[in-house]
Formats: C-alpha cells, sequence, structure tokens
C-alpha cells in the first residue's frame, strides 16, 4: 500500500485542462553569414495549441525535427518560450517565483531520452533518488527519505537491496525504471517522456510502457509521452498530436488520428509505420511524399506542408490553413481534410 506522499491524485481535482499551450513560439538566433547580413531564426515552435487533462496522456508524433523535443523542454520549465504561454493549473509557469515556482517544478517532471546519460555516473542510485529530496526538502523528513526511495524502487520493479550500486550495474531497462523512480519522487501530477523509450530493445520498451500505464492508473499521472514507435504512442495515448515544422497540424483521439488520419501529413506518416499483425482482406498504401522537409529556418507561404503535400492546390501557397474541427474533438490544420486513398487503418 503506498504511503500519503504517493496517493493517487483524483481526477476531479483540477478543472478543465491540466496544462495549456497558448499559442507557444520558440525562435532560436542564428549567426549571419555575414557580418551585416539580415539576422535569421530557427522556428522550432511557431504557434502551439494544446491541452493536457488530469490522468490523461497526450501522445505526440512526428518526423525529426518538427519540435517535439523543444516542446519537451518548454512545458517542463527548462526553457522559457519565446512568445505565448504555458499554463498549469490556469498559471503560467514562466511568470512563477520563489516557492510557487518551486512546487510548479514539483508537479512538472521530464523523463529523459538516454538513461544512461542522464543519470550520474559517480552518484550511487541512492544518492541520485535522494538528489530531489535535497533540492525540495520539505517533501519528505529526512528521517524517512530512505524508505521512500526502497519505496520507489520496488514501486519500479527494483531491488530495494541494490541502491548502493552504480549506474553501470544495471541494464538499460533497469536504468530508465532508475529514471522513472526519479520522476515520480516529489509526487508530481505531469510526467514528460521525451522518448522515453527510444533507447531500450522492443521487448524493454514494452515492459517500461506497462510500468508507465501502471503508475498512471496507481498515481493518477498525467503523461505527455513523446515517441517515435508510432504503435507504442497509439497504445499509451489518450488524445495524439501530430506535429509538422513547428506546428501541430492534427489533434484528436488516439482513434481518430490513427484510423480516421484527416491530414495528408499524418497519413502519409501513419502508412510508413511498420505492423506487426495486418487484418484480413484489409491492405494499406504506403504514401510517399517527395522531397524534403523545409528548414524552420525559412518555412514555405501558406500551408507549410504544401511543397511536399500529394494532394495540395494553389491557393495552398499562399494561404495558411487554420487548425479547424473535421468531427468532434478532431482537428486538422488542412485546407482539404480528408482521406487520401486506402488508410492507414
Amino acid at each position: 500500500m503506498l504511503n500519503t506522499q504517493l496517493e493517487q491524485q483524483p481526477k476531479d481535482s483540477v478543472q478543465g485542462p491540466l496544462m495549456e499551450i497558448r499559442g507557444v513560439k520558440m525562435h532560436y538566433p542564428v549567426a549571419r553569414a555575414m557580418p551585416f547580413g539580415p539576422r535569421k531564426t530557427v522556428k522550432a515552435l511557431d504557434g502551439v495549441d494544446l491541452e493536457i487533462r488530469q490522468g490523461e496522456t497526450l501522445g505526440i508524433i512526428g518526423e525529426s525535427g518538427c519540435g517535439k523535443s523543444t516542446l519537451a523542454r518548454v512545458l517542463s520549465g527548462l526553457e522559457k518560450p519565446t512568445e505565448g504561454q504555458v499554463l498549469f493549473e490556469g498559471q503560467d509557469i514562466n511568470t512563477l517565483h520563489g516557492a510557487e515556482r518551486a512546487q510548479m517544478r514539483r508537479n512538472i517532471q521530464l523523463i529523459f531520452q538516454d538513461p544512461y546519460a542522464s543519470l550520474n555516473p559517480r552518484m550511487t542510485i541512492e544518492q541520485i533518488l535522494m538528489e530531489p529530496f535535497e533540492i525540495h526538502p520539505d517533501a519528505v523528513p529526512r528521517s524517512g527519505r530512505r524508505a521512500k526511495i526502497a519505496e520507489l524502487m520496488a514501486l519500479v520493479g527494483l531491488n530495494p537491496d541494490h541502491l548502493e550500486r552504480y549506474p553501470h550495474n544495471f541494464s538499460g531497462g533497469q536504468q530508465q525504471r532508475i529514471g522513472i523512480a526519479r520522476g515520480i519522487a516529489l509526487n508530481p501530477k505531469v510526467l514528460i517522456c521525451d522518448e522515453a523509450v527510444s533507447a531500450l530493445d522492443v521487448s524493454v520498451r514494452a515492459q517500461v510502457v506497462n510500468l508507465l500505464a501502471s503508475l498512471q492508473q496507481e498515481l493518477g499521472l498525467s503523461y505527455v509521452f513523446i515517441a517515435h514507435d508510432l504503435q507504442i504512442v497509439r497504445h499509451i495515448s489518450d488524445t495524439v498530436a501530430a506535429m509538422y515544422l513547428g506546428r501541430v497540424i492534427e489533434t484528436g483521439t488516439y482513434d481518430q488520428v490513427y484510423d480516421r488520419s484527416a491530414h495528408p501529413y499524418t497519413q502519409a506518416l501513419l502508412s510508413a509505420a511498420p505492423e506487426l499483425r495486418q487484418e484480413p482482406g484489409k491492405s494499406r498504401q504506403l504514401i510517399m511524399l517527395q522531397g524534403d522537409p523545409p528548414s524552420p529556418i525559412d518555412p514555405p507561404s501558406g500551408c507549410r506542408f504544401h511543397t511536399r503535400c500529394p494532394v495540395a492546390r494553389p491557393s495552398c501557397a499562399t494561404a495558411e490553413p487554420g487548425l479547424d474541427p473535421v468531427g468532434e474533438g478532431h482537428a486538422a490544420r488542412c485546407f482539404f481534410p480528408g482521406p487520401i486513398g486506402p488508410t492507414n487503418n
């Protein structure tokens, strides 16, 4: 039985979204090619709007360079956006100071892609798991901290007797479990998983994803789950957002985005995902996109996907579509949403 430090958080404790991302932009200046040349910026995020609800998982998909990891850093407060708001329980996290900001840090935790690189090789597991309580000393009394970290080890399926070992004594999957234990140590409300299973073997990925699902049910956590493995995102997510060139181009429930994709890019992305099983009588068309993704320094005018879109029309190059509804709870940033042909279901 979990103690009060890890008690389940009721899903109705927060009215409306737990987190909101409103018009978030993250632009990075680029060095001038010539001393007096124009200064350009990399538009890693360029107007992102999302919602994260209590006890649910928001999956983020998209090819490399679309802005997923930048979004994770902005959501966790590691970077302040160039423009826009990141609201947690109605408060902009980038306007908080002192005790309020410390509490926000406790409530929003991040799990990194490479478990070995995110664990200090010179620290024992006990020291690694003790660190959050040293940063936030009011979280757990000093006398109860060792018992707490032993409990955390057991909670993620590791032997508490191994606290004196170092990270290199553990396998990759075990190291990621340690990272998860560190992430839930302060009883957060939101856990941001930035490619948290990408560096693991396929069989170990399933174990870690099942662990995350179990912890979510037990502790009432909300997840932002970023991954290249589209099948895992579908398995764990309640809602899914597809990103392209710094913008969200489709959102909806996992079955809406995966089975009834409305945006041509989402359909092309999902058509390339390998499937272990295929239902009899159903075939899937591989949608080949032409060319490479444009540079985020100089994105195309109009719809950013029009240079590669198989259904683009001349108007797509001049006007920019909004993220408009295509069904209840389902939206796509496209003037001509709908299936291209035989789809990914």
